[in-house]
């Protein structure tokens, strides 16, 4: 089976957890003999190629004049030009093409408004959803030229990618929502966002949730056919090289980590108020932000404000070996998340035998055994958990122990596995729905 699949970003080039989730599923899909071409917005030429064949979009040439280009712009309607957001030539010679599929274009036009490459910045900026446009339209030239079984889109960014190769190719679409807008923005959505996710999953064959608790979100929110929504948990990567990092702190403070973007989806202000709590009754713990966020001033401030500067620290983004370095003198771990559709990074904690708080609304808990969960808005019970695995030595090494005994059996190959039955499932209704096109 020949996989064309659609990312955003691929390791080590990851703002995250997509990448990584990405980058352990093509490995586990690997294993189980399925070829995947990853395509992404901007190769920076360092990626790891040992799971995929990457295809860098930046490189590719479309020629606006081709019918198959044509007829990609006739279906992509629905993200329907906010008003610019195919600037790449001008009013007048786009409305001449979209208006009719059978007129003529004649050639005074320079021959650069109709063949181009984009480049991409990959970024998640202010060009976001011009650049996401940009990207199906590349699909489509992709999908024309290229041999495959089945489409694969990740997150709404790519959905548009995903059904332009649809409609060229006519091979089945699976598109995998690793999180909602609902997760990302609470009720105050962005309605261009949550429309683009609700068509994707419209249009698709069948839908990948990373999570029942996102299984239950895509149901009644977006109004998705129950029956074609199936939930793969994520995984970890599992390698010896991650226990090198053993390093001997330079001070005497147990450590508290919280890593992830510090924005609303993730709880960072309900992380500080907890820390705030802890250290009013043990001034000998150090509290890591660890990530970058639209929340981060506010934090810093809001430490200021409750004079605990001296015992936190805001790291940044951190890298992979960063991360691994930072678990590896970590005493707990917390993701305080107020909506998360999955949580790789508790995993990641476990391997590297760091015990975990995690709150409850997170798709992770659906299957964490060996972890404290909490309400993420309960400060209380989440400096509790905090104080006792810091100070309870038993609870701690038990924690640690069977925490990495349970994330050693939660592989990327499994995950693989299920996802290879939705793409069977997916390829079985194309041509169940293609004989009855036949017959009718």
């Amino acid at each position: 089976m020949k996989v064309l699949m659609f990312g955003w970003e691929f390791p080590p080039h990851i703002t995250g957890g997509l990448g990584t989730a990405c980058f352990g599923l093509t490995k586990g899909l690997l294993h189980q003999g399925v070829e995947v071409i990853f395509v992404v917005p901007k190769a920076y030429g360092d990626e790891s190629q040992e799971t995929v064949k990457l295809i860098n979009a930046s490189n590719i040439s479309i020629d606006i004049r081709k019918r198959i280009t044509q007829k990609y712009l006739k279906n992509i309607t629905y993200i329907e030009i906010a008003s610019n957001l195919v600037p790449y030539i001008g009013i007048e010679p786009f409305e001449k093409i979209i208006n009719s599929e059978t007129k003529t274009i004649k050639h005074n036009f320079d021959e650069s408004i109709f063949r181009e490459k984009f480049e991409f910045s990959g970024q998640y900026g202010p060009n976001l959803m011009k650049e996401v446009v940009r990207y199906a339209l590349v699909a489509s030239s992709i999908a024309e030229t290229t041999d495959f079984d089945i489409i694969h889109a990740h997150d709404w960014l790519t959905y548009p990618a995903g059904i332009a190769a649809k409609k060229i190719s006519g091979k089945p679409l699976v598109v995998h929502m690793h999180a909602t807008e609902f997760d990302r923005s609470g009720e105050n959505i962005n309605q261009n966002v949550y429309d683009i996710e609700r068509k994707g999953m419209q249009e698709a064959d069948m839908v990948i949730a990373v999570s029942n608790y996102t299984r239950n979100i895509i149901i009644e929110r977006y109004g998705i056919n129950p029956d074609k929504v199936i939930t793969v948990y994520n995984a970890v990567e599992y390698d010896e090289t991650y226990f090198k990092y053993r390093e001997e702190k330079s001070f005497p403070e147990k450590v508290v980590t919280f890593l992830g973007r510090v924005t609303y989806q993730k709880g960072p202000d309900y992380f500080v108020e907890a820390a705030n709590k802890v250290l009013q009754v043990d001034k000998n713990v150090r509290f890591v932000m660890a990530g970058s966020g639209d929340m981060l001033i506010r934090m810093i401030n809001r430490v200021a404000e409750l004079s605990i500067s001296s015992n936190f620290h805001f790291t940044g983004f951190l890298n992979e070996e960063e991360v691994n370095r930072l678990f590896a003198i970590s005493d707990v771990y917390v993701m305080p998340s107020v909506s998360e559709p999955f949580g790789i990074s508790p995993l990641e904690a476990m391997r590297s035998s760091v015990p975990v708080v995690i709150s409850k609304q997170s798709g992770v808990a659906e299957i964490l055994q060996h972890a404290l969960k909490i309400d993420f808005w309960d400060i209380d019970a989440m400096a509790d958990s905090i104080y006792g695995l810091l100070h309870y030595n038993a609870l701690s090494e038990m924690f640690r122990k069977e925490g990495k005994k349970e994330v050693e059996r939660l592989k990327w190959k499994s995950s693989a596995r299920k996802v290879i039955e939705v793409y069977e499932k997916a390829l079985a209704l194309s041509t169940k729905n293609i004989k009855m096109k036949k017959i009718s």
